[in-house]
């Protein structure tokens, strides 16, 4: 049996252990075995983490932001040098194939810090002149001690996604990743500390969401909340946060609908595309397509083609460069999917493919592995269709005409994202301006401009990521009014 690696709290400049010396068990979902131990973090942890934060802010927010950035650039080159390094960290912590993790999210990581880097050298002020009478600009200054909560879908991917932008815009940051993915944020503590980052820029305390996270969100320091979770997380760190008067930013869950017109360009590329967008990750991804709608005169013969391609899938142990699709992130969230999968079927569901758990061979006999399920016969209604059940499971709905295809598409209460394919571009503008979505995809599915705001409506979220709108958010606007009479 390997030895059990005990990860540790970044705080002030250091690794250190949690102060009440209590440990979360990390488990690989591969093979279902405890590697790591993580820190179980308290108040007191949190404390000492903002107290740390909020004595580095007058530093950090005074360095010129050239500098900032050249901290920024360093870091991504030391974490681009160990990608491959990362990238099995991230497989074995999480589930997902190394394969995705070399390709998508530790280079996202190391891009997320390079866009925000350039991005707030670029961060311009506004000015407005009033008739010879007075001249007004605005200064974008940082908050102060702010927050960064990360989930474990994609772990050190949306954990440099929120850190990024507080720090480049002069705050510190206390972050607090998902304890059930916590190894490449540890990682990545010693990479800033590798690249001479000031003490207490950024502290990274884990734990618990019940307990470091509570005390994160209440803490009076804290000047913003930035969350990417669960719609029912988001909402009891809404209620803390609103009386209170934090500045928040919520990034919560999806129940997306992949809508496909008759005409759409049925090639190789594009069926692969839409097959990525049903499962990529074991469907473990916000912006998932989980709700495939589909014009009924092709509805049976895209049918067959969608549940062979499907069931040509391959699920297996994440270390194999031909398994397509890994392991769940926890025993938990595999007892959900499989619950999921029951309800279905108690609905009235047909299961067209998968519907099990899978059971590759080796070491990944006792891991977490569900395999690529395809649902019809269920109404929009339905739970199946109304819950976020993030994991690779999806359902197949029929639509005749455009009006109906919205109607089916806008009818869950959240809101983040969609795809539409068609090739008459005219609908797919006409479709795209009247879906309730924060995000819509025209023949594509996640191609991201970092420019552009990421979030959604409804239940999906409050606020925007991204480009202008996440320096904007880590900002306050200070009005300066100059007399010319």
């Amino acid at each position: 049996m390997s030895e059990i690696r005990k990860l540790a709290n970044y705080i002030n400049g250091q690794l250190c252990p949690p102060q009440g010396r209590r440990w979360l068990d990390v488990f690989e979902p591969a093979s279902g075995q405890r590697f790591a131990e993580c820190p179980d973090s308290d108040v007191g942890d949190i404390d000492v983490a903002v107290q740390a934060a909020q004595r580095a802010f007058p530093g950090w927010s005074a360095t010129p932001i050239a500098q900032r950035a050249q901290f920024f650039n360093r870091i991504a080159d030391l974490l681009e040098a160990r990608l491959e390094e990362f990238a099995q960290a991230e497989s074995r912590d999480s589930g997902k194939p190394v394969t995705l993790a070399r390709r998508l999210d530790i280079p996202r990581a190391v891009s997320n810090l390079r866009f925000f880097a350039a991005a707030a050298t670029q961060f311009s002020s506004e000015a407005h002149a009033m008739d010879g009478a007075a001249i007004n600009y605005t200064l974008r200054q940082p908050l102060g001690a702010v927050a960064c909560i990360s989930p474990w879908n994609l772990p050190l991917y949306l954990f440099t996604w929120k850190i990024a932008p507080a720090l480049a815009t002069g705050n510190t940051v206390v972050a607090k990743p998902s304890e059930i993915t916590p190894l490449t944020a540890t990682m990545f503590a010693q990479v800033c500390i590798d690249a001479e980052l000031p003490p207490g820029v950024l502290n990274i305390v884990h734990g618990s969401g019940a307990s470091t996270g509570q005390a994160l969100i209440t803490h009076p320091g804290i000047k913003a909340i930035s969350f990417t979770g669960s719609t029912r997380t988001g909402a009891a760190i809404a209620a803390v946060a609103a009386p209170r008067f934090v500045k928040l930013s919520l990034e919560m869950g999806g129940k997306n609908p992949t809508v496909v017109f008759a005409d759409w360009e049925a090639n190789e590329a594009n069926w692969a595309t839409l097959l990525r967008s049903a499962f990529a990750n074991q469907g473990q991804i916000c912006l998932c397509g989980s709700r495939i709608l589909v014009q009924r005169s092709i509805y049976e013969s895209f049918k067959c083609t969608l549940v062979e391609k499907t069931r040509a899938l391959r699920v297996g142990d994440p270390q194999d460069p031909t398994s397509d699709l890994g392991a769940l992130v926890s025993r938990a969230h595999f007892d959900k999917i499989m619950g999921h999968i029951a309800l279905a079927r108690e609905e009235g569901g047909k299961i067209l493919c998968g519907g099990d758990a899978a059971a590759p061979e080796g070491r990944c006999a006792g891991g977490w592995f569900v395999a690529p399920t395809l649902i019809e016969g269920l109404g929009p209604g339905c739970r199946t269709n109304q819950e976020e059940i993030f994991g690779p499971v999806a359902t197949l709905i029929p639509f005749d005409g455009d009006d109906e295809a919205v109607a089916l598409a806008n009818a869950t209460n959240y809101g983040l994202a969609a795809s539409v394919w068609t090739s008459n571009l005219t609908r797919a503008h006409r479709v795209a301006a009247r879906l309730e979505s924060g995000i819509v995809w025209i023949n594509c599915w996640l191609k991201r401009d970092l420019r552009t705001p990421f979030g959604g409506v409804k239940q999906s979220g409050v606020g925007r990521e991204g480009g202008v709108d996440a320096l904007r958010f880590f900002t306050e606007a200070k009005n300066v009014c100059i007399d010319l009479e």
